[in-house]
């Protein structure tokens, strides 16, 4: 695939899929403690697109890129009942006439999640398993066995969190307009982090990952594991994912929704209220320097929100 091609179909990507792209970078005024000394700013690729918002598209679209420049005209790929990641890719299958198969993490038959009948609206192939075949969404024989049952298939990791996810990413860093010390996003499949480690390596930028789940160790090997390099500027923060994945609070509940009042900025309990709510903490204890200029990478995706739905 030359890079001719590459480009043009990115572009055809943008314009079928009406996507916004740069996302906007919104300086952020709040009374927190500590706040006055630093600068804060959001990354609002939760602007992206209404449906397939922030990492999601900038994860998906090299993949989506390559199925289209082979030919390919089936995706398959793996997530929860609530995955963004599920959601983003079932829609841009829908509008690009491919057909995607979702392999989902338990049986929600009976009682379909918001995301799940979303996807049952756009044509999804829906394929429920049980844990234990789950686990084995990384396994060479059972991705063997997945490619020959489904040929002609570009199969996607879980998150979209591949080689090609990086690229993607990477766009983030050249869009910036202003200069940062620090570019702070949460941290889950591993792709978005590595993708930002990747592309600012030769910079004196530092990279802060914020877990969205228990994973200490975890976490660190998934991102070394899709890094094309080894890297020293980043590290990831472990004390802000509130019991694990999809767990929550009452207080981070609430937390989202002053953020929201104060700000007009949406955001949800699973992946950017955490988020949001350790840089508040960080700020407080005085974490960063004075005068450090933060882009916190509000990555989209508010399928969170509707867990209670």
């Amino acid at each position: 695939m030359t890079q001719a091609s590459s480009n043009s179909s990115l572009d055809f990507l943008l314009q079928r899929l009406a996507i916004h792209q740069p996302s906007a970078e919104q300086a952020i005024y709040l009374p927190w403690p500590g706040l006055k000394h630093i600068s804060l700013t959001i990354k609002r690729d939760d602007l992206l697109h209404p449906i397939i918002s922030g990492n999601k598209w900038r994860k998906l679209q090299h993949s989506l890129g390559v199925a289209m420049q082979q030919n390919i005209n089936h995706l398959v790929s793996f997530g929860g009942g609530f995955s963004n990641h599920l959601h983003a890719l079932g829609y841009c299958c829908h509008q690009l006439n491919i057909k995607c198969t979702a392999i989902i993490r338990g049986d929600y038959s009976a009682n379909p999640s918001p995301m799940l009948l979303d996807l049952i609206k756009w044509q999804t192939d829906i394929q429920y398993v049980n844990k234990i075949t789950y686990q084995q969404r990384d396994e060479p024989d059972y991705l063997s066995e997945l490619q020959s049952k489904y040929p002609n298939t570009l199969i996607i990791p879980e998150g979209g969190s591949n080689h090609l996810a990086l690229q993607g990413v990477a766009e983030i860093v050249t869009e910036l307009n202003n200069e940062y010390d620090y570019i702070i996003a949460p941290v889950a499949s591993g792709g978005t982090l590595a993708g930002l480690i990747a592309a600012t390596r030769d910079t004196p930028i530092k990279i802060l990952g914020i877990a969205a789940l228990k994973g200490q160790g975890y976490l660190e090997e998934l991102v070394q594991e899709l890094l094309p390099q080894s890297a020293q500027h980043w590290s990831i923060n472990h004390d802000y994912h509130f019991g694990g994945y999809a767990k929550s609070s009452t207080e981070l509940q609430d937390f989202c929704t002053d953020f929201y009042q104060q700000t007009r900025i949406e955001i949800e309990p699973i992946y950017s209220g955490k988020l949001v709510y350790a840089v508040k903490n960080l700020i407080k204890q005085s974490y960063f320097s004075e005068g450090s200029r933060l882009l916190v990478l509000h990555t989209g995706g508010l399928q969170g929100r509707r867990l209670n739905n």
